[in-house]
Protein backbone atom coordinates (compact mmCIF):
# COMPACT_ATOMS: atom_id res chain seq x y z
CA UNK A 1 0.00 0.00 0.00
CA UNK A 2 1.25 3.41 -0.94
CA UNK A 3 2.50 5.36 1.95
CA UNK A 4 0.94 9.09 1.43
CA UNK A 5 2.80 10.26 4.00
CA UNK A 6 5.75 9.26 2.99
CA UNK A 7 5.60 10.76 -0.15
CA UNK A 8 4.02 14.03 0.79
CA UNK A 9 7.28 14.29 2.92
CA UNK A 10 9.78 13.26 0.46
CA UNK A 11 7.74 15.74 -1.83
CA UNK A 12 8.42 18.75 0.70
CA UNK A 13 12.18 17.84 0.83
CA UNK A 14 13.95 20.93 0.75
CA UNK A 15 16.83 19.26 -1.75
CA UNK A 16 13.79 18.27 -4.00
CA UNK A 17 11.93 22.23 -3.69
CA UNK A 18 14.39 23.73 -4.63
CA UNK A 19 15.10 21.86 -7.54
CA UNK A 20 11.57 22.32 -9.13
CA UNK A 21 11.66 26.04 -7.80
CA UNK A 22 14.63 26.71 -10.03
CA UNK A 23 13.10 24.13 -12.73
CA UNK A 24 10.49 25.58 -12.75
CA UNK A 25 11.60 29.15 -12.89
CA UNK A 26 13.39 28.42 -15.86
CA UNK A 27 10.56 26.10 -18.27
CA UNK A 28 8.28 29.27 -17.30
CA UNK A 29 11.30 32.32 -18.23
CA UNK A 30 11.19 30.11 -21.63
CA UNK A 31 7.35 30.32 -22.07
CA UNK A 32 7.58 33.90 -21.13
CA UNK A 33 10.08 34.72 -23.83
CA UNK A 34 8.56 32.38 -26.09
CA UNK A 35 5.46 34.28 -25.85
CA UNK A 36 6.51 37.66 -26.20
CA UNK A 37 8.47 36.69 -29.31
CA UNK A 38 5.39 35.76 -31.02
CA UNK A 39 3.02 38.63 -30.04
CA UNK A 40 5.62 41.77 -29.86
CA UNK A 41 7.24 43.75 -32.35
CA UNK A 42 10.71 42.36 -33.11
CA UNK A 43 12.35 46.00 -32.40
CA UNK A 44 10.12 46.34 -29.16
CA UNK A 45 11.16 42.38 -27.85
CA UNK A 46 14.84 43.45 -28.30
CA UNK A 47 14.55 47.20 -26.27
CA UNK A 48 12.40 44.60 -23.79
CA UNK A 49 15.17 42.46 -23.55
CA UNK A 50 18.15 45.36 -23.51
CA UNK A 51 15.73 47.26 -20.57
CA UNK A 52 16.35 43.54 -18.93
CA UNK A 53 19.53 42.89 -18.85
CA UNK A 54 20.16 46.52 -17.92
CA UNK A 55 17.85 46.17 -14.15
CA UNK A 56 19.41 42.63 -13.72
CA UNK A 57 22.96 44.37 -14.12
CA UNK A 58 21.77 47.45 -11.72
CA UNK A 59 20.13 45.40 -9.45
CA UNK A 60 23.26 43.62 -8.68
CA UNK A 61 24.30 46.55 -6.73
CA UNK A 62 21.58 45.40 -4.25
CA UNK A 63 21.02 41.94 -4.49
CA UNK A 64 24.95 41.37 -4.73
CA UNK A 65 25.55 43.79 -1.91
CA UNK A 66 23.40 41.88 0.90
CA UNK A 67 21.57 38.74 -0.12
CA UNK A 68 24.76 36.71 0.54
CA UNK A 69 25.90 38.53 3.41
CA UNK A 70 22.08 38.20 5.01
CA UNK A 71 22.96 34.81 4.61
CA UNK A 72 25.77 34.30 5.76
CA UNK A 73 25.11 36.56 8.86
CA UNK A 74 21.35 35.59 9.60
CA UNK A 75 21.41 31.93 9.49
CA UNK A 76 21.62 30.18 12.55
CA UNK A 77 21.68 33.61 14.59
CA UNK A 78 20.38 34.15 17.90
CA UNK A 79 16.86 35.80 17.63
CA UNK A 80 18.37 39.21 19.16
CA UNK A 81 20.96 39.43 16.72
CA UNK A 82 18.80 37.68 13.70
CA UNK A 83 16.23 40.62 13.84
CA UNK A 84 19.24 42.88 14.24
CA UNK A 85 20.45 41.49 10.82
CA UNK A 86 17.13 41.86 9.13
CA UNK A 87 16.48 45.50 10.30
CA UNK A 88 19.72 46.02 9.04
CA UNK A 89 19.26 44.91 5.45
CA UNK A 90 16.36 46.64 5.26
CA UNK A 91 17.93 49.97 5.68
CA UNK A 92 20.80 49.01 3.32
CA UNK A 93 18.42 47.94 0.65
CA UNK A 94 16.83 51.27 1.29
CA UNK A 95 19.85 53.36 0.73
CA UNK A 96 20.96 51.11 -2.21
CA UNK A 97 17.27 51.54 -3.53
CA UNK A 98 17.61 55.63 -2.62
CA UNK A 99 20.41 56.26 -4.06
CA UNK A 100 19.95 54.55 -7.53
CA UNK A 101 16.49 56.36 -7.88
CA UNK A 102 18.13 59.64 -7.48
CA UNK A 103 20.15 58.81 -10.13
CA UNK A 104 17.26 57.66 -12.34
CA UNK A 105 15.65 61.34 -11.03
CA UNK A 106 18.75 63.19 -12.24
CA UNK A 107 19.18 61.15 -15.71
CA UNK A 108 15.44 62.62 -16.27
CA UNK A 109 16.81 65.43 -17.60
CA UNK A 110 18.86 64.27 -20.16
CA UNK A 111 15.63 62.76 -21.99
CA UNK A 112 14.93 65.44 -24.52
CA UNK A 113 18.56 64.46 -26.06
CA UNK A 114 18.66 61.02 -25.96
CA UNK A 115 17.38 59.26 -29.13
CA UNK A 116 16.96 55.15 -28.16
CA UNK A 117 13.83 53.83 -27.39
CA UNK A 118 15.72 51.28 -24.97
CA UNK A 119 18.04 53.79 -22.56
CA UNK A 120 14.35 55.89 -22.97
CA UNK A 121 12.36 53.08 -21.66
CA UNK A 122 15.30 52.41 -19.32
CA UNK A 123 15.23 56.35 -17.69
CA UNK A 124 11.53 56.28 -17.45
CA UNK A 125 10.54 52.68 -16.00
CA UNK A 126 13.87 51.34 -13.94
CA UNK A 127 13.10 53.67 -11.29
CA UNK A 128 9.78 53.00 -9.82
CA UNK A 129 10.28 49.02 -10.83
CA UNK A 130 13.11 48.67 -8.41
CA UNK A 131 11.69 50.49 -5.67
CA UNK A 132 8.41 47.52 -6.33
CA UNK A 133 10.62 45.03 -6.52
CA UNK A 134 12.54 45.57 -3.38
CA UNK A 135 9.90 44.06 -0.72
CA UNK A 136 9.52 40.61 -2.83
CA UNK A 137 13.68 40.47 -3.07
CA UNK A 138 14.10 40.82 -0.01
CA UNK A 139 11.29 38.17 1.08
CA UNK A 140 12.97 35.69 -1.27
CA UNK A 141 16.44 35.97 0.38
CA UNK A 142 14.44 35.66 3.75
CA UNK A 143 12.91 32.16 2.75
CA UNK A 144 15.59 31.06 1.57
CA UNK A 145 17.99 31.53 4.55
CA UNK A 146 15.21 30.30 6.52
CA UNK A 147 14.89 27.34 4.07
CA UNK A 148 11.09 27.49 3.44
CA UNK A 149 11.76 26.07 0.37
CA UNK A 150 7.97 25.57 -0.22
CA UNK A 151 7.38 29.40 0.33
CA UNK A 152 10.24 30.30 -1.92
CA UNK A 153 8.46 28.10 -4.08
CA UNK A 154 5.30 29.13 -4.31
CA UNK A 155 6.71 33.10 -4.29
CA UNK A 156 8.92 32.07 -7.69
CA UNK A 157 5.54 30.58 -9.41
CA UNK A 158 3.42 33.71 -8.54
CA UNK A 159 6.20 36.13 -9.55
CA UNK A 160 6.76 34.60 -12.87
CA UNK A 161 2.57 33.54 -13.00
CA UNK A 162 1.66 37.29 -12.66
CA UNK A 163 3.55 38.54 -14.75
CA UNK A 164 2.50 35.78 -17.65
CA UNK A 165 -1.11 35.71 -16.95
CA UNK A 166 -1.10 39.57 -17.19
CA UNK A 167 0.45 39.22 -20.89
CA UNK A 168 -1.89 36.73 -21.86
CA UNK A 169 -4.60 38.81 -20.93
CA UNK A 170 -3.44 42.21 -22.55
CA UNK A 171 -3.10 39.73 -26.02
CA UNK A 172 -6.28 38.62 -25.61
CA UNK A 173 -7.55 42.26 -25.88
CA UNK A 174 -5.52 44.29 -27.65
CA UNK A 175 -1.84 44.43 -29.23
CA UNK A 176 1.45 44.31 -26.91
CA UNK A 177 3.82 46.72 -27.14
CA UNK A 178 6.98 47.98 -25.51
CA UNK A 179 4.59 50.58 -23.02
CA UNK A 180 2.50 47.76 -22.12
CA UNK A 181 5.32 45.03 -21.50
CA UNK A 182 6.95 47.75 -18.69
CA UNK A 183 3.51 48.70 -17.31
CA UNK A 184 3.25 44.90 -16.92
CA UNK A 185 6.33 44.04 -15.47
CA UNK A 186 5.71 46.90 -12.88
CA UNK A 187 2.21 46.15 -11.90
CA UNK A 188 2.79 42.55 -11.40
CA UNK A 189 5.62 43.61 -8.88
CA UNK A 190 4.17 45.83 -7.09
CA UNK A 191 1.39 42.25 -6.94
CA UNK A 192 3.76 40.76 -6.00
CA UNK A 193 5.51 42.38 -3.43
CA UNK A 194 2.20 43.28 -2.08
CA UNK A 195 1.64 39.87 -1.66
CA UNK A 196 4.66 39.15 0.40
CA UNK A 197 3.94 41.70 2.79
CA UNK A 198 0.49 40.46 3.67
CA UNK A 199 1.75 36.70 4.17
CA UNK A 200 4.44 38.49 6.65
CA UNK A 201 7.88 37.02 4.51
CA UNK A 202 9.33 40.65 4.25
CA UNK A 203 9.38 40.69 8.29
CA UNK A 204 9.88 44.61 7.89
CA UNK A 205 8.97 45.12 11.20
CA UNK A 206 12.50 44.41 11.96
CA UNK A 207 13.41 47.45 10.58
CA UNK A 208 13.03 49.05 14.02
CA UNK A 209 15.60 46.37 15.54
CA UNK A 210 18.48 47.76 13.21
CA UNK A 211 21.69 48.17 14.90
CA UNK A 212 24.83 49.79 13.44
CA UNK A 213 26.87 46.98 14.30
CA UNK A 214 24.89 44.95 12.09
CA UNK A 215 24.82 47.65 9.48
CA UNK A 216 28.50 47.90 9.15
CA UNK A 217 29.36 44.28 9.24
CA UNK A 218 26.78 43.72 6.04
CA UNK A 219 28.72 46.67 4.75
CA UNK A 220 32.18 45.27 4.98
CA UNK A 221 31.08 42.01 4.53
CA UNK A 222 28.86 43.51 1.02
CA UNK A 223 31.41 45.84 -0.13
CA UNK A 224 33.70 42.53 -1.76
CA UNK A 225 30.60 40.50 -2.25
CA UNK A 226 29.32 42.61 -4.57
CA UNK A 227 32.50 43.62 -6.26
CA UNK A 228 32.40 39.66 -6.68
CA UNK A 229 28.42 39.70 -8.12
CA UNK A 230 29.33 42.80 -11.01
CA UNK A 231 31.92 40.74 -12.19
CA UNK A 232 30.40 37.28 -12.05
CA UNK A 233 28.07 39.33 -14.24
CA UNK A 234 30.49 40.56 -16.61
CA UNK A 235 32.41 36.93 -16.61
CA UNK A 236 28.88 35.57 -18.16
CA UNK A 237 28.75 38.35 -20.66
CA UNK A 238 32.21 39.11 -22.23
CA UNK A 239 31.83 36.26 -24.57
CA UNK A 240 29.05 37.71 -26.28
CA UNK A 241 30.70 41.35 -26.26
CA UNK A 242 34.05 40.06 -27.73
CA UNK A 243 32.36 37.79 -30.58
CA UNK A 244 29.70 40.31 -30.95
CA UNK A 245 32.76 43.19 -32.00
CA UNK A 246 35.94 41.03 -32.92
CA UNK A 247 34.03 38.78 -35.74
CA UNK A 248 32.87 41.87 -37.52
CA UNK A 249 29.79 41.31 -39.71
CA UNK A 250 30.09 37.69 -38.61
CA UNK A 251 29.00 38.58 -35.00
CA UNK A 252 25.53 39.00 -34.78
CA UNK A 253 25.25 35.94 -36.41
CA UNK A 254 27.94 34.24 -34.26
CA UNK A 255 26.12 35.71 -30.86
CA UNK A 256 22.96 34.02 -31.67
CA UNK A 257 24.84 30.87 -32.71
CA UNK A 258 26.70 31.18 -29.61
CA UNK A 259 23.51 31.61 -27.65
CA UNK A 260 21.36 28.59 -28.21
CA UNK A 261 24.18 26.15 -26.47
CA UNK A 262 24.10 28.53 -23.10
CA UNK A 263 20.82 28.79 -22.70
CA UNK A 264 20.81 24.37 -23.20
CA UNK A 265 23.68 24.80 -19.98
CA UNK A 266 20.59 25.00 -17.83
CA UNK A 267 20.12 21.52 -17.88
CA UNK A 268 23.84 22.23 -15.80
CA UNK A 269 22.64 25.28 -14.07
CA UNK A 270 19.47 24.18 -12.65
CA UNK A 271 20.36 21.23 -10.27
CA UNK A 272 23.41 23.08 -9.43
CA UNK A 273 21.68 26.26 -8.18
CA UNK A 274 19.50 23.89 -6.81
CA UNK A 275 22.33 22.51 -4.35
CA UNK A 276 23.97 25.96 -3.71
CA UNK A 277 20.35 27.46 -2.48
CA UNK A 278 20.23 24.42 -0.11
CA UNK A 279 23.81 23.80 0.82
CA UNK A 280 24.96 27.46 1.39
CA UNK A 281 22.04 27.95 4.56
CA UNK A 282 23.82 24.50 6.02
CA UNK A 283 27.52 25.66 5.34
CA UNK A 284 26.63 29.32 7.15
CA UNK A 285 25.34 27.58 10.12
CA UNK A 286 28.11 25.14 10.52
CA UNK A 287 30.76 27.83 10.67
CA UNK A 288 28.81 30.08 12.52
CA UNK A 289 28.91 27.52 14.78
CA UNK A 290 32.76 27.27 14.79
CA UNK A 291 32.71 23.74 12.77
CA UNK A 292 34.52 23.88 9.63
CA UNK A 293 35.43 19.98 9.71
CA UNK A 294 31.45 19.95 9.24
CA UNK A 295 31.33 23.33 6.41
CA UNK A 296 34.12 20.54 4.64
CA UNK A 297 31.83 17.95 4.55
CA UNK A 298 28.70 19.46 3.27
CA UNK A 299 30.95 21.72 0.54
CA UNK A 300 32.20 18.53 -0.39
CA UNK A 301 28.84 16.19 -0.23
CA UNK A 302 27.01 19.09 -2.27
CA UNK A 303 29.78 19.22 -4.90
CA UNK A 304 31.25 16.12 -5.52
CA UNK A 305 27.61 14.50 -5.74
CA UNK A 306 26.36 16.82 -8.01
CA UNK A 307 29.59 16.32 -10.14
CA UNK A 308 29.61 12.76 -10.19
CA UNK A 309 25.64 13.00 -10.72
CA UNK A 310 26.11 15.15 -13.93
CA UNK A 311 28.82 12.95 -15.49
CA UNK A 312 25.97 10.52 -17.05
CA UNK A 313 24.28 13.95 -17.99
CA UNK A 314 27.13 15.46 -19.97
CA UNK A 315 27.67 12.06 -21.65
CA UNK A 316 24.27 11.98 -22.84
CA UNK A 317 24.51 15.88 -23.68
CA UNK A 318 27.48 15.57 -25.66
CA UNK A 319 25.80 12.24 -27.65
CA UNK A 320 22.41 13.96 -28.34
CA UNK A 321 24.06 17.66 -29.29
CA UNK A 322 22.46 18.24 -32.50
CA UNK A 323 19.03 16.85 -31.14
CA UNK A 324 19.24 19.17 -28.56
CA UNK A 325 20.24 22.32 -30.51
CA UNK A 326 17.64 21.59 -32.86
CA UNK A 327 14.89 21.23 -30.87
CA UNK A 328 15.82 25.02 -29.16
CA UNK A 329 17.18 26.99 -32.28
CA UNK A 330 15.29 25.06 -34.95
CA UNK A 331 16.80 23.17 -38.12
CA UNK A 332 18.98 25.72 -39.16
CA UNK A 333 21.25 25.41 -36.58
CA UNK A 334 21.55 21.61 -36.94
CA UNK A 335 25.43 20.50 -38.13
CA UNK A 336 26.77 23.91 -37.28
CA UNK A 337 28.90 25.28 -34.31
CA UNK A 338 26.61 25.93 -32.02
CA UNK A 339 26.37 21.85 -31.73
CA UNK A 340 30.54 21.66 -31.52
CA UNK A 341 30.83 24.41 -29.32
CA UNK A 342 27.70 22.83 -26.82
CA UNK A 343 29.80 19.44 -26.98
CA UNK A 344 32.95 21.70 -25.44
CA UNK A 345 30.68 22.94 -23.06
CA UNK A 346 29.47 20.07 -21.74
CA UNK A 347 32.69 18.03 -21.87
CA UNK A 348 34.01 20.01 -18.64
CA UNK A 349 30.25 21.52 -17.24
CA UNK A 350 29.85 18.40 -14.90
CA UNK A 351 32.62 20.14 -13.16
CA UNK A 352 31.04 23.42 -12.61
CA UNK A 353 29.86 22.44 -9.02
CA UNK A 354 33.51 22.32 -7.44
CA UNK A 355 34.21 25.52 -9.32
CA UNK A 356 31.06 27.14 -7.86
CA UNK A 357 31.06 25.92 -4.35
CA UNK A 358 34.75 26.91 -3.44
CA UNK A 359 33.79 30.39 -4.08
CA UNK A 360 30.78 30.23 -2.28
CA UNK A 361 32.21 28.82 0.59
CA UNK A 362 35.22 31.21 0.39
CA UNK A 363 32.00 33.85 0.95
CA UNK A 364 31.03 31.46 3.92
CA UNK A 365 34.14 31.99 5.50
CA UNK A 366 34.14 35.16 5.37
CA UNK A 367 36.99 35.55 2.62
CA UNK A 368 34.72 37.61 0.29
CA UNK A 369 37.51 39.69 -0.64
CA UNK A 370 39.34 36.06 -2.34
CA UNK A 371 36.39 35.24 -4.07
CA UNK A 372 35.87 38.37 -5.50
CA UNK A 373 40.35 37.98 -6.65
CA UNK A 374 39.14 34.97 -7.93
CA UNK A 375 36.14 35.92 -10.25
CA UNK A 376 38.50 39.03 -11.55
CA UNK A 377 41.51 35.78 -12.55
CA UNK A 378 38.51 33.97 -14.59
CA UNK A 379 37.14 37.06 -15.99
CA UNK A 380 40.83 38.08 -16.87
CA UNK A 381 41.66 34.63 -17.60
CA UNK A 382 38.56 34.71 -20.33
CA UNK A 383 39.19 37.45 -21.89
CA UNK A 384 42.97 36.64 -22.66
CA UNK A 385 42.11 33.08 -23.70
CA UNK A 386 38.87 34.53 -26.01
CA UNK A 387 41.28 36.86 -28.27
CA UNK A 388 43.71 33.71 -28.62
CA UNK A 389 40.68 31.15 -29.38
CA UNK A 390 39.04 33.77 -32.18
CA UNK A 391 42.45 34.01 -33.48
CA UNK A 392 43.66 30.34 -34.02
CA UNK A 393 40.12 29.37 -34.72
CA UNK A 394 38.26 32.32 -36.18
CA UNK A 395 34.74 30.95 -34.80
CA UNK A 396 33.07 30.76 -31.75
CA UNK A 397 34.73 27.35 -31.24
CA UNK A 398 37.80 29.05 -29.83
CA UNK A 399 35.44 31.26 -27.42
CA UNK A 400 34.49 27.81 -26.38
CA UNK A 401 37.39 26.37 -25.82
CA UNK A 402 38.66 29.55 -24.19
CA UNK A 403 36.25 28.65 -21.25
CA UNK A 404 38.24 25.25 -20.06
CA UNK A 405 40.99 27.59 -18.94
CA UNK A 406 38.41 30.20 -17.59
CA UNK A 407 37.32 27.24 -15.10
CA UNK A 408 40.37 25.86 -14.83
CA UNK A 409 42.31 28.91 -13.35
CA UNK A 410 38.98 29.36 -10.81
CA UNK A 411 39.53 26.01 -9.62
CA UNK A 412 42.82 26.06 -8.78
CA UNK A 413 42.46 29.76 -7.82
CA UNK A 414 39.58 28.73 -5.16
CA UNK A 415 41.68 25.30 -3.84
CA UNK A 416 44.84 26.96 -3.11
CA UNK A 417 43.23 30.02 -1.07
CA UNK A 418 40.63 28.20 0.93
CA UNK A 419 43.30 25.36 1.51
CA UNK A 420 44.74 27.74 3.85
CA UNK A 421 41.65 28.15 6.00
CA UNK A 422 39.74 24.53 5.21
CA UNK A 423 41.72 21.04 5.31
CA UNK A 424 39.66 19.25 2.43
CA UNK A 425 41.87 17.57 -1.33
CA UNK A 426 40.28 18.03 -4.27
CA UNK A 427 39.93 14.12 -4.45
CA UNK A 428 37.80 14.83 -1.72
CA UNK A 429 35.37 15.76 -3.27
CA UNK A 430 35.03 12.48 -5.59
CA UNK A 431 35.33 10.36 -2.63
CA UNK A 432 32.81 12.02 -0.58
CA UNK A 433 30.32 12.62 -3.64
CA UNK A 434 31.00 8.94 -4.63
CA UNK A 435 30.61 7.62 -0.39
CA UNK A 436 27.03 9.82 -0.17
CA UNK A 437 25.49 7.99 -3.64
CA UNK A 438 26.30 4.56 -2.42
CA UNK A 439 24.51 5.65 0.84
CA UNK A 440 21.46 6.91 -1.13
CA UNK A 441 21.46 3.39 -3.46
CA UNK A 442 21.86 1.64 -0.36
CA UNK A 443 18.96 3.73 1.43
CA UNK A 444 16.96 3.14 -1.72
CA UNK A 445 17.28 -0.55 -1.93
CA UNK A 446 16.61 -1.13 1.80
CA UNK A 447 13.40 0.88 2.09
CA UNK A 448 12.36 -1.11 -1.46
CA UNK A 449 13.22 -4.21 0.58
CA UNK A 450 11.29 -3.27 3.52
CA UNK A 451 8.08 -2.03 1.20
CA UNK A 452 7.77 -5.67 0.39
CA UNK A 453 4.89 -7.82 1.86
Amino acid sequence: MVNLKSIVSKLRNKHFLSLVGNGSMSVLSMVTVGILLRFMPKNDVGYWFFFQSVFVLLDTFRTGFLQVAMIKFYTGAEKIKADAVLGSVWFLSLMITSILIVINILSVFFLPNIQNVGIVSVIEWFGITFLLTLPSAIASWILQSDQKFDKLLLLRIINQGAFILMVLFVIFFKNLNLNLILIINAVSSASVSLYCISQGWTRIKTFSKRTKESIMELFHFGKYSVGTTISTNLLRSSDTFIIMFVLGAAGPAAVAMYTIPMRLMEIIEIPLRAFLSTGMPSMSQAFNKGNREEVVAIMQKYAGTLTLILFPVSMAAILLADVAITMLGGSQYAGTNAVSVYRIFMCFAMFFPIDRFLGVTLDIIHQPRINFYKVLVMLVANITFDFIGIYLFGNINGVAIATLFTFLSGVFFGYFYLKKYLNFTLLGFFTVGLGEIKSMIHQFFSKAKTARP
